[in-house]
């Protein structure tokens, strides 16, 4: 079996790893797959794997175009050929595709190929950008107009920001084109998510759940010194992770809990890159690509506290778990799916001051029990369940 995927990243950050991991099980089962994608650099191990189709100067006209125009998504023509022709010359059994968001292809164009042909499609939807008129998520600012139409969209200052707001064509846009494949299959992380396809124009295909899986044998109990590699110093670790931090990361709460607690604890935070505005006794930490150090902070953590107010998984608290960290979530979102009463809290107000009541009680969560809810999250287990998809579909 031959497996296509089409990413906007490959190799770095959460899909990109995922497209990778997959891969990696595809070729050790004896299949075939090639992931092709539009941004970045893949890391060289991956280069037997992978093909970069659009290039930066291309990426960065597209951006431009879609601050201006709010298009984002159907600029990139000579970049969606190559694509196209790279399909081609492939032949894949199966087209799986991920982010299509990233100012690196025309979704119409896209998709126009694909109505075209029989094989069969898998989606998988890691954010809310493919049924919507602009956004990637809308949980946090209350919006529902993507259920019936959007328009006058409160959020165009977001990714993938526009000086102009075109939601509403761009929604018309996104149903004419994606709708109408016909053997093509949504996978969503969460059942939180996939409750959302179904909501949306795009309820018309079937959506199955399979969460993000972990590499367990890189998040486990990772005893290293990392405490004197960042000058953490001593105190419980309460630690944050994210890509990027914002108000809807939370950063506030990290924020005001840094105001709350005493020497006891210290706060660390991974994937800061502009400081300001924190308090000094906040340590923070440029993001890392390495897992192996990943899992010592997640291990050294006394709690890994997640405080978004809007995942469609929550890939990071998973691999908190499977270092033996308890997790700390609000009950928003994709959250509660992943943290129960034998791993974690989660808590029903969304608000520092309910985290820091709450801290003591962590000593009374077993690691044991973390590291046994995180290994349902096995990428093995997960890849064998799109496998299984796969195989289902060319039936």
């Amino acid at each position: 079996m031959k497996v296509l995927q089409i990413n906007s990243v490959c190799g770095i950050r959460s899909t990109g790893k995922i497209c990778t991991d997959l891969a990696d099980v595809l070729k050790e089962q004896g299949h075939d797959s090639l992931v092709l994608y539009g941004r970045e650099n893949a890391p060289l191990e991956f280069d037997s794997i992978s093909k970069k189709i659009t290039t930066d100067t291309e990426v960065k006209l597209h951006a431009l175009s879609a601050r201006l125009f709010d298009n984002a998504g159907f600029a990139s023509n000579m970049a969606t050929e190559r694509f196209i022709s790279e399909i081609k010359k492939y032949k894949p059994d199966i087209i799986h595709l991920h982010n299509l968001h990233g100012y690196y292809i025309n979704v119409e164009m896209l998709f126009e190929y694909l109505k075209s042909q029989s094989r069969p499609v898998v989606w998988t939807l890691h954010d809310c950008w493919a049924f919507t008129g602009h956004c990637s998520h809308f949980s946090y600012v209350g919006c529902d107009r993507w259920k019936s139409a959007c328009h006058s969209c409160p959020q165009k200052s977001q990714y993938p920001k526009s000086l102009v707001d075109n939601s509403r064509a761009n929604y018309e846009r996104k149903k004419s084109c994606f709708l109408g494949v016909k053997n093509l299959t949504i996978v969503t992380p969460s059942k939180w998510l996939a409750d959302r396809v179904r909501e949306s124009f795009l309820s018309e295909y079937p959506a199955s759940v399979i969460p993000n899986g972990i590499d367990l044998e890189a998040f486990k109990p990772t005893y290293a010194d990392i405490r004197k590699k960042y000058g953490i110093g001593e105190g419980k670790i309460i630690l944050g992770v994210a890509s990027a931090w914002s108000e809807r990361k939370g950063i506030s709460d990290f924020v005001r809990l840094s105001e709350l607690v005493d020497d006891e604890y210290k706060i660390v935070l991974v994937g800061i890159k502009d400081r300001s505005g924190l308090a000094q006794n906040i340590v923070t930490i440029p993001a890392t690509d390495s897992r192996e150090e990943l899992a010592a902070l997640y291990t050294a953590a006394y709690a890994f506290y997640n405080p978004s107010r809007e995942e469609t998984m929550g890939l990071t608290t998973v691999e908190a778990l499977a270092c033996g960290t308890p997790a700390i979530v609000y009950n928003l979102t994709a959250l509660p799916e992943v943290v129960d009463a034998g791993c974690g809290i989660t808590l029903p107000v969304a608000n520092a001051e309910a985290v820091a009541t709450i801290l003591a009680d962590i000593d009374g969560i077993n690691s044991v029990n973390c590291i046994k809810r995180a290994s349902e999250y096995d990428k093995e287990k997960m890849f064998s369940k799109y496998i299984d998809i796969y195989e289902e579909l060319m039936k």
